[in-house]
């Protein structure tokens, strides 16, 4: 298949990439290479693909209108998979204009493309930060998630109906995946086990927020991308059980679906230090905060739908995955 990948330099968008190539599809890679975090390990991570005959980068912004135009005349994608986006709960507090242009206006962009180009399926990122005030454990996509926390969480509940709205209107297969808290190698530096591990070696003491009672489903990369893989091969089609008097949330009469991708067993956040400090040796200093606004005390994802419809179920333990991330950490920062 010929697939394209917004966000290409970014984690996921990089390890998609790579799973991608190695199965032997044709990947259009797509990032604006911004600096909301180093720009030196987007680099970094592109470098690991660019040399491979079957991959191209395109450096462009979600929210060029005419550029993301252009891009669906040119090329002919067989399916596409959207992960850029403006990310983090926090960052939305300061900087809210970000979220509407990247995640707003450019997911509009991606939508119309997919569109007029008669793309076969579009696989995009949602977040588990939509289930916002809910606290029915473990989050369902058949539940209501009317009430966001932040306004990224907002702006991924509404790629989730802006993209139905193509699914019912054109025929246009949407998939929409809530991502569980994301971690390993090449990693997000904004993202939780980065900070720690950085701060821990460099002899700073951490920031332990909700005084370490927070609990998330932690998933490892690896698990994400054969969600995403799973789902891309498996275009969404219509519930013909859907029924508007009593409507289900996580598919439609329309060719939608909504799934949760993470790995189905909470941690909580003083363990997950617990194992950073045993693999990296240190004893972590630890600065014992309030719970931050936006954030919510715990996650817990319920993955019923995508093991019943891609026969597939994220199982890598927290020992497993923290030990590959240090690994990883030590060998490209020098450590």
């Amino acid at each position: 298949m010929k697939v394209l990948v917004t966000g290409a330099a970014g984690f996921i968008g990089f390890h998609l990439c790579q799973r991608l190539l190695k199965r032997g599809d044709e990947v259009v890679g797509l990032d604006n290479l911004n600096d909301y975090y180093d720009v030196n390990l987007k680099y970094a991570r592109l470098a690991q693909i660019e040399s491979q005959s079957n991959f191209r980068l395109v450096k462009m912004d979600l929210a060029d209108r005419e550029g993301i135009a252009d891009l669906f005349r040119a090329e002919s994608f067989d399916r596409v998979v959207n992960l850029a986006a403006q990310a983090g709960v926090r960052y939305s507090l300061i900087n809210p204009h970000a979220y509407i242009d990247s995640n707003l206006q450019g997911f509009i962009n991606i939508l119309e493309g997919c569109r007029h180009a008669n793309v076969e399926h579009l696989v995009y990122a949602s977040s588990s930060s939509v289930y916002g005030a809910n606290t029915s454990m473990p989050f369902s996509v058949h539940d209501n998630v009317d009430h966001p926390l932040s306004l990224y969480a907002a702006s991924k509940k509404a790629n989730e109906l802006m993209a139905h709205t193509y699914s019912h209107l054109y025929g246009l297969p949407t998939t929409g995946l809530r991502f569980f808290t994301v971690y390993g190698p090449w990693g997000r530096p904004d993202m939780a086990l980065f900070l720690f591990a950085r701060a821990i070696l460099a002899g700073e003491p951490i920031d332990v927020f909700n005084y370490g009672k927070m609990r998330r489903d932690f998933t490892y990369i690896d698990d994400i991308v054969e969600g995403v893989v799973r789902t891309l091969d498996h275009p969404a089609t219509p519930n013909p059980q859907w029924d508007g008097a009593t409507p289900d949330p996580g598919t439609s009469a329309a060719p939608y679906r909504l799934y949760n991708i993470g790995n189905n067993n909470p941690v909580e956040l003083m363990y997950l230090i617990e194992v950073l400090e045993k693999q990296l040796g240190v004893t972590a200093q630890k600065n014992m905060l309030p719970l931050q606004p936006g954030d919510v005390p715990a996650t817990y994802a319920d993955v019923d739908a995508l093991t019943t419809d891609v026969g597939f179920k994220p199982a890598t333990p927290i020992e497993v995955g923290v030990e590959r991330f240090v690994a990883w950490y030590r060998e490209f920062y020098n450590k």
